[in-house]
């Protein structure tokens, strides 16, 4: 292996392409850059840079050097930012549903209660690695057990209601029969839950073939804007509810199998921005019934 001094030295004046610019980046004098640069270029036996009277330009050799040295610097420099993150700063994995539709619009209430905490929210479908994608929290709908790594909390039940815009139901009376139910278009998404709501309620879906979608998150969008009934977990919808923009069709409910909980590896809670993440999340959960 080359000395690590000189191999920093040459990914640096690599970048800058002057011993000038990477002494000021290295905070060294501009000689004790390009004698690291010697020294590196001896030990290989193979010149890195050819200098010109305005600066550096890379050798052939000297270009696929760095492009490989540079990636293992960068490589280095993820692996200590993930092991020691900022202080102040969490990282939380959410499904793009539950950052639509839940997170961001409460998000104001948590930077009220704790300013100094920088929450970086990642929103992906994918099950994602508490150490490859250094996420500190997860939310993830699914039953117990996760592990025995993890530490997990319940946050929402899946209960799920039938939900429309008013003008869908066009002056309608509601609840609504189980009939005109069957009538209107429906919303289907990735958990495909309406055969099992429409056998509960004993009709045939009678509404067309409706609107297949790949996250819930644009169900509840095209239920917004009037395109049929979506069906959905209650907290997801409940501010809309709430303001008038959707409307529960009818009052039953349907049960799921998975809950919404909140993932920790059980020696976060040691982290104390961690754990006020994880309080303030716990003080916003539905209580279990």
């Amino acid at each position: 292996m080359p000395p690590l001094n000189s191999l920093r030295a040459f990914e640096v004046a690599g970048r800058r392409l002057t011993f000038r610019a990477a002494a000021e980046e290295l905070g060294v004098t501009q000689g004790a850059v390009a004698q690291q640069v010697r020294q590196l270029e001896a030990h290989l036996g193979i010149p890195l840079f050819e200098r010109q009277p305005r600066g550096l330009a890379l050798t052939q050799a000297g270009r696929g050097y760095h492009a490989r040295i540079s990636t293992a610097f960068d490589d280095m420099r993820r692996a200590t930012a993930d092991l020691i993150p900022e202080p102040g700063e969490v990282r939380v994995s959410v499904t793009p549903t539950f950052a639509a539709k839940w997170l961001i619009p409460n998000l104001p209430g948590f930077s009220t209660c704790h300013p100094d905490i920088d929450l970086q929210i990642l929103a992906t479908e994918k099950v994602s690695s508490f150490h490859g994608d250094g996420i500190d929290l997860a939310i993830r709908q699914g039953r117990p057990p996760f592990g025995a790594a993890l530490q997990a909390i319940r946050l929402f039940p899946s209960d799920n209601v039938a939900v429309a815009a008013p003008s869908l139901l066009q002056g309608r009376t509601l609840p609504l029969e189980p009939d005109q139910i069957a009538r209107l278009p429906k919303l289907h998404d990735a958990h495909d839950l309406w055969p099992a709501f429409l056998r509960h309620l004993g009709i045939a879906d009678q509404g067309g073939h409706g609107l297949r979608l790949s996250q819930t998150t644009l169900a509840v969008d095209a239920a917004l804007s009037g395109q049929g009934i979506a069906l959905v977990s209650h907290f997801l919808v409940a501010r809309d509810i709430a303001s008038g923009h959707l409307r529960q069709v009818t009052p039953h409910v349907m049960r799921g199998d998975n809950d919404f909980y909140l993932l920790a590896q059980r020696d976060s809670r040691r982290n104390p921005t961690i754990e006020a993440v994880i309080s303030w999340f716990t003080s916003q959960a539905e209580p279990q019934i």
